[in-house]
């Protein structure tokens, strides 16, 4: 009777902590149909674990990249080996502190006594919903922790006031935007615009070959997954209606024969995923919504630009 009580208890906890996460999940889901899922992943040559200057367009930093092929030019020397979530280079005592109270409570439960059963005998829902907040507060609190202490530093001038706006594409750029060495000129801005434009359609249509004259050959290997985890669903992911409203140089350099430009760009769009078979919106609408991304664009010397990342602000 005792280990009947006892997988019933278990039983109860994954079934509030499903209904707690599945609403999260779903506006998780919806927000990030877009292009890039809502993440941020690719490469910025030697900037890739540098993030780029904010802008007037992107006043927020940039996020590190999620998937990235660039390996960290200064490894972690001496750090300890990876043995698990919480087994990370410096997380020290705070993320063994961590993992402690979760495994003290998932020992509870197995036997019984809840989460923390012989903490004041907290067996009500109230009081489970109490210990399952104090762990997630504990976890979360000890990774934001860590990532605050691994992250590079982020900083970069905002763009001054005598910057010039390129009116035929939104992009800023002169004195004020513009203090790499490289120079970027108009011809360039419209070939961002374009390509803006040209990728989303392109993503929409599920035109593998297309994205892979318009973006490197990473990014397309991070599109194409993408595309296949939506057809696995059964889903596909329409944009249309792509605009740019505002865009702004974060910063432009050159690396040998390579050359670099991440710009911020704020751009309107229709973003819906709907069902291939019957065309019902399962996510997204019909009405235009606003995205604010900052893009890298990469070019042989002489050649021409592609999307080699995108980062979230």
């Amino acid at each position: 009777m005792r280990f009947t009580r006892s997988a019933l208890g278990l039983i109860k906890t994954f079934a509030i902590v499903l209904s707690l996460a599945l609403p999260v999940m779903m506006v998780v889901s919806a927000a990030d149909a877009r292009i890039g899922g809502g993440r941020s992943y690719g490469s910025r040559g030697s900037h890739t674990y540098s993030a780029p200057p904010v802008t007037r367009t992107a006043p927020n930093a940039a996020r590190p990249f999620d998937r990235t092929m660039t390996q960290p030019s200064r490894p972690n020397v001496g750090a300890p080996a990876g043995g698990g979530f919480f087994n990370r280079p410096g997380m020290g005592m705070l993320g063994g502190l961590a993992a402690g109270f979760l495994g003290a409570g998932l020992f509870g439960m197995l036997f019984g006594h809840g989460l923390f059963g012989g903490l004041g005998g907290l067996s009500s829902l109230f009081g489970l919903l109490l210990q399952i907040g104090l762990i997630v507060l504990v976890v979360r609190f000890a990774m934001s922790w860590w990532q605050r202490r691994n992250a590079p530093a982020y900083a970069g001038p905002t763009p001054g006031p005598g910057a010039q706006v390129n009116p035929r594409s939104g992009f800023g750029f002169g004195p004020g935007s513009n203090e790499a060495p490289l120079e970027i000129t108009p011809p360039d801005y419209e070939s961002f615009e374009r390509l803006l434009g040209e990728i989303q359609a392109a993503w929409s249509n599920e035109d593998v070959n297309t994205l892979h004259t318009l973006a490197t050959p990473e990014m397309v290997s991070y599109f194409t997954e993408d595309l296949r985890e939506n057809d696995a669903r059964g889903v596909v992911n329409k944009v249309s209606d792509v605009k740019l409203l505002q865009g702004d140089l974060a910063e432009a350099w050159r690396e040998g024969d390579t050359d670099y430009a991440t710009v911020a760009m704020r751009y309107s769009l229709v973003d819906k995923t709907i069902e291939r078979t019957s065309g019902r919106i399962v996510e997204g609408s019909e009405q235009p919504q606003e995205v604010t991304d900052v893009w890298t664009f990469v070019r042989p010397r002489g050649g021409k630009w592609e999307l080699s990342a995108i980062q979230q602000t």
